[in-house]
């Protein structure tokens, strides 16, 4: 019951794991690349997040929703956080060549964004579109300018985890009994207020398939003498974005620059300049004890840092498009699916059709 009428789902085998992929019936698999798209979620989610997007693109254009490893009907394997998300990506290119195409378009939500940055940085693409993404600096624990504030990522990777939100996802929880309850994670996290839709009971089934545990979500953690007591492990999803392990900034350098559209919602709780699940900024608040104050552990200004690292990467050659979705939160696909579906459109129709090498 999570797939809409018009969505398929299918295993391929590739030379990593078995990925599963959400495809559109009627796509036409002989649909050139430069008129296909690879879908990416993000953390505690898989591509069911993506279907109402499938359906509404154009007949003509080829969707493809990939669920990333530990996600979904993926294979669940440990990942190795020390390669930020390479494995991620990596497996996503597997599951290109599997399908037999060549450089497409990319489309990545939030930790997706960091996947197909990533991507980017070691295989062609011809766009990329960055929906509300992980700073190219990672998830905590940075200056503006990417700069650690501490040498071992203090306060970020596995250990920022909700205990309670990671045991409810063990008990398939789809309940609204607790506020760490992954019904109101997503109400309260993955959306703004006044979201609401149909599909909810999907979109939670979807974070529910996330394989817990210290090689998948959350990771690992390692003590540290900074505050807050902990800091990056090497194992897992979360670790994956830790500043020590992840940096995509280097796409202001690559030789060959697809054009990238950046789309956010000005109402973001998890990816902002205030953001609500960075430990920095939940210190400042008081709601975690002992912050040692913003010289120290300031929150992380992560759509600034988005917006320079863009900003670097146009004045050295390439193109951006930045849309701020006035009001929505993190998940402007469903919460304003016309404007979301209009710039991705306009991407595509201005990209080139092949890569040049």
């Amino acid at each position: 019951m999570t797939l809409l009428d018009g969505i398929t789902s299918r295993i391929i085998p590739t030379t990593r794991l078995a990925v599963n992929i959400l495809e559109r019936t009627g796509d036409d698999p002989a649909t050139p690349a430069a008129r296909t798209i690879g879908l990416i979620h993000g953390n505690a989610s898989s591509g069911l997040f993506w279907q109402e997007t499938m359906l509404a693109l154009p007949a003509d254009l080829r969707v493809i929703a990939i669920d990333l490893r530990g996600f979904g009907g993926t294979e669940t394997l440990p990942l190795d956080a020390t390669r930020g998300c390479r494995d991620f990506s990596d497996d996503v290119h597997a599951t290109v060549e599997a399908l037999g195409l060549g450089p497409i378009h990319l489309v990545g939500w939030s930790m997706g964004g960091g996947v197909v940055m990533q991507y980017a940085l070691d295989h062609p693409v011809l766009s990329l579109t960055l929906q509300s993404p992980v700073s190219p600096y990672g998830f905590g624990g940075t200056r503006r300018d990417g700069s650690l504030l501490t040498a071992d990522g203090a306060g970020t990777g596995g250990g920022g985890a909700n205990p309670d939100f990671i045991q409810r996802i063990v008990d398939r929880d789809m309940s609204e009994d607790a506020p760490t309850s992954p019904r109101n994670v997503f109400r309260g996290g993955y959306v703004a207020p006044g979201y609401a839709s149909g599909h909810e009971d999907i979109w939670v089934e979807s974070i529910l398939t996330t394989a817990t545990g210290v090689d998948n979500y959350p990771g690992d953690s390692v003590p540290s003498e900074n505050w807050p007591g902990f800091a990056a492990g090497s194992r897992g999803v979360l670790n994956t974005l830790a500043p020590v392990h992840f940096n995509t900034a280097g796409l202001v350098d690559l030789a060959v620059k697809p054009p990238i559209l950046w789309i956010h919602g000005t109402a973001d709780a998890i990816v902002s300049d205030g953001s609500f699940y960075d430990l920095n900024m939940l210190g400042k608040l008081g709601y975690v004890p002992g912050w040692p104050g913003d010289d120290i552990a300031p929150p992380q200004p992560m759509v600034a840092q988005t917006r320079d690292v863009l900003e670097a990467y146009q004045t050295a050659g390439g193109q951006y498009t930045e849309v701020a979705v006035e009001g929505a939160g993190h998940s402007a696909h469903l919460e304003r699916p016309q404007e979301f579906l209009q710039a991705l459109l306009a991407l595509i129709g201005s990209a080139p059709t092949a890569v040049a090498h």
